[in-house]
């Protein structure tokens, strides 16, 4: 039996693979949450767009992504040692010594899927399915695949300048929610929008996806430790912590303003300290988290009205909570940051230093900063021109006849609710 093969811990390899799995199960509860904010005639594109991109984003993972995100190679690109998954199975990588290189490949994969999956809530109900398929791969292959080697890959030029993104704050969420900024702005606004309200359907379809993917964060973040041991445990309580004190952030701000606090805003609320404590989870204790949680919880809840303030339709708030919350959380880190609670490298030395309001200098905080530009800055720029060449090849929006008659009907001949007329 190879020497490298003895070395793979089953705890580690079990606990990677099931938080892969609860990865995956969040691609479900993100159609659900988001299914329940469009209109009934909407339902079906809306949990069609979320779905496929499982499809759409293995292929391109398997084929190059991962070689592109985790070969080595140099700081901006991974080289092509692993295209296919060429050399990617039994044996351990060298960022990821106790489980198999397999295992590894697949959990990233399914941060692979997640992320465009996010952008889609931003287009919700003005989108042709088609152009979706072919933003998602390319987007997926170009923009994805290099900020996630610049921020989780040894050698890529932000992890190894000493940024830190626990499991996705930088990658996932902000590269998101940039991309979704750019695309609904070379898509436009939905017909009759802001003037017209469009009231979500089903809310407890909302509720219900917010509790899977609350379920399915705990394999996000604490699988993110790659490892069955005190840090993943610690990034499972501050998951816990901050998306439930986030959860009542939102509804005490929105209880004050308007004096109603609502489901959507609870649900919203959970989301927004999930999203906050994703580049955290592991550098953090459960103290940091109850004012990570709260903060992005207000924030977030502020944010989201910035649409009708600047004119931008973001269908479901992709922007306000994804966006938001990814820059909030990767800030607080550098103001947060302990390394009592974070892990070390094989020399013992802290990957994530203390934050500034920790002891740290402000070094740390200043990077957190110039990461939270640059993934911004090249994610939007990137997603722009890549959404202006899709619509110029083939155009991006549904044609008014389709939305006002629904995209379930129009695009996919099919109804969600058959008894609902």
């Amino acid at each position: 039996m190879p020497e490298d093969i003895l070395k793979i811990d089953p705890g580690d390899t079990a606990w990677v693979l099931t938080a892969s799995a609860l990865v995956l199960f969040m691609i479900p509860g993100l159609a659900l949450f988001y299914s329940g904010m469009v209109r009934a005639k909407n339902v079906l594109a809306m949990l069609m767009a979320n779905f496929f991109t499982i499809t759409v984003v293995t292929l391109i993972w398997v084929l190059i992504g991962f070689t592109l995100a985790f070969g080595p190679g140099g700081k901006m690109i991974g080289n092509l040692d692993f295209i296919g998954l060429r050399d990617v199975g039994a044996n351990p990588l060298p960022f990821a010594t106790t489980i198999p290189g397999s295992a590894f490949m697949v959990f990233q994969m399914m941060f692979a899927i997640i992320t465009p999956a996010l952008i889609t809530g931003a287009v919700a109900e003005r989108m042709k399915f088609s152009s979706w398929i072919v933003f998602c791969a390319v987007w997926s292959l170009i923009v994805y695949s290099l900020v996630a080697h610049w921020a989780f890959a040894p050698d890529g030029w932000l992890f190894a300048w000493g940024a830190r993104d626990f499991a996705g704050g930088l990658v996932v969420h902000i590269n998101a929610g940039a991309a979704a900024l750019a695309l609904i702005l070379v898509l436009g606004k939905r017909r009759g929008w802001p003037k017209e309200a469009f009231r979500p359907h089903n809310l407890p379809l909302t509720l219900v996806g917010t509790g899977i993917l609350w379920f399915g964060w705990f394999g996000f973040n604490a699988g993110s430790a790659l490892g069955a041991n005190g840090i993943a445990a610690n990034a499972f309580v501050t998951t816990q912590v901050a998306a439930a004190l986030a959860a009542g952030g939102w509804v005490l701000a929105e209880w004050a303003k308007t004096g109603k606090p609502t489901t959507l805003g609870a649900a919203s609320g959970a989301v927004a300290g999930l999203v906050a404590i994703t580049p955290c989870a592991g550098f953090v204790g459960p103290q940091a988290a109850i004012i990570i949680g709260v903060v992005a919880g207000v924030l977030c809840f502020l944010a989201v009205s910035l649409k009708f303030r600047f004119g931008y339709d973001d269908s479901l708030d992709v922007i306000g909570i994804h966006l938001i919350g990814g820059i909030t959380g990767s800030i607080m880190l550098g103001l947060l940051a302990d390394s009592a609670f974070g892990p070390a490298d094989a020399d013992g030395n802290p990957i994530a230093p203390d934050g500034l309001f920790v002891g740290g200098g402000a070094d740390f905080f200043i990077k957190q900063v110039v990461a939270v530009v640059a993934v911004l800055a090249f994610s939007f720029i990137a997603s722009y021109i890549i959404a202006l060449a899709v619509k110029a090849v083939m155009g991006l929006r549904a044609t008014d006849e389709d939305e006002l008659a629904g995209l379930d009907i129009a695009l996919h001949e099919e109804r969600g609710y058959v008894m609902a007329e």
